[in-house]
């Protein structure tokens, strides 16, 4: 087994210390850099942030909020940290949202994930990511650039052409999305193409499928799954050990109940919430708007950094009832308001085709004093009223839902 650094296998508490360590003088760069960071931080003292209590006390910033921040301070949204014209190339996610990247080899951290693969100086790379647009090509070339191997540009779309350059070229390695990998297959069985050469591939961009994994286990490739994003670049990585995804070294995890800052218990289902030491991008507590939970234990491949199920479905459930939408913020505003209330979903049904809102409740001891004052705060955050239900400790499902919504439509 090949490890990408010396990284990879440090005592988690020897790597915990550094990251910390970091953190105040990171603060202090991002607030001196970036007018959004300025603006949002302007009442933090960088030199206390030095712990993740410290950190839990700042604002978390939502992916959902970005398309309205560059629309009123375009291009980032005042968020970056490096002008325009000093960095390498700019990208635009469906939205549109517009991400920098900045200059040097491998600056969105893909490197790490296709080491775990299997992947080395030499091998040469069929990546299916899109050039165009989107930075999911460039991750991939940075990366392969680092670790001294060959890209075939292969971009989405005309799969004959593909199939052809597989046989042809004879790469090793596919990268792209497990779908477009099955489609490339499906078309080589059709047009009678050996692309027997491809035995490793990096994954992304979608749901990995148990029959995928089966079919593609078959014809001989080793699949490794991959999480990453626009905005943060490689967060975590498969290994061969087959159990969760690595987090990446260079960033802070935080799972957080969704709609609020607050860290959920280890092991518990909540949003994916990135810190990362991207001097150009400089993003503190980025709210993913995905689900996961933390895995007990290190890996058994060696590595020794923090382990996620991968992911687990959207934090942002926001729905619409009865014309008004509701947020998992405002019930996370609600529980807030009550002490009593440990855990919380709202579910929403439409029984004889009206909208009821419904607030589960975990508490120790209930009352109807109790519900009746979670009602009026549930009214008067929502400006909608709905009933209260208590149930015990630990009775509500760890799947990180906040907000339920069982209306039936048929």
């Amino acid at each position: 087994m090949t490890f990408f650094d010396t990284l990879e296998t440090r005592n988690p508490d020897e790597r915990e210390a550094a990251l910390m360590a970091r953190l105040s003088e990171y603060v202090a760069h991002t607030k001196g850099k970036s007018a959004y960071f300025a603006r949002s931080l302007a009442e933090v003292d960088a030199a206390t942030v030095t712990t993740r209590a410290a950190l839990a006390k700042l604002p978390v910033v939502r992916k959902h909020e970005l398309l309205a921040l560059q629309k009123a301070l375009p291009p980032f949204g005042g968020l970056s940290a490096t002008p325009l014209g000093r960095l390498a190339r700019v990208f635009s996610s469906p939205g549109p949202i517009y991400d920098p990247e900045g200059r040097g080899v491998d600056w969105w951290r893909f490197a790490r994930a296709l080491n775990a693969a299997g992947v080395s100086g030499g091998d040469l790379i069929h990546n299916t990511f899109s050039y165009h647009f989107t930075p999911a090509g460039f991750m991939v070339d940075g990366a392969a650039q680092r670790l001294g191997c060959c890209v075939f540009p292969a971009g989405v779309g005309q799969t004959e052409m593909q199939v052809q350059a597989i046989a042809e070229l004879r790469p090793s390695c596919y990268v792209g999305t497990p779908s477009f990998l099955k489609i490339i297959l499906e078309k080589a069985d059709e047009l009678n193409a050996d692309v027997s050469s491809l035995k490793r591939a990096l994954v992304s961009g979608e749901a990995f499928f148990p029959a995928q994994k089966q079919l593609f286990a078959e014809r001989g490739i080793a699949v490794f799954q991959a999480y990453a994003s626009a905005d943060l670049g490689m967060i975590a990585y498969e290994s061969a050990a087959r159990e969760g995804l690595i987090l990446e070294e260079e960033l802070i995890l935080e799972i957080l109940r969704p709609g609020t800052g607050d860290p959920v218990p280890p092991g518990e289902v909540g949003e994916v919430v990135i810190t990362t030491f991207n001097p150009d991008y400089p993003l503190i507590r980025f709210a993913t708007g995905d689900l996961s939970a933390v895995l007990d234990g290190v890996s058994p491949c060696g590595r020794t950094n923090t382990r996620i199920k991968g992911w687990m479905g959207r934090a942002d459930q926001t729905t619409k009832v009865k014309g008004m939408f509701v947020h998992p913020e405002q019930i996370a505003a609600v529980v807030k308001r009550h002490g009593e209330v440990g855990k919380a979903r709202l579910v929403v049904t439409n029984t004889d085709g009206n909208d009821v809102m419904t607030m589960v409740c975990e508490v120790a001891v209930s009352g109807h004093a109790l519900a009746d004052e979670v009602a009026a705060s549930l009214r008067d955050v929502t400006k909608l009223r709905g009933e209260v239900e208590f149930v015990a400790p630990g009775s509500l499902a760890n799947d990180g839902k906040v907000i339920e919504d069982a209306r039936k439509y048929d």
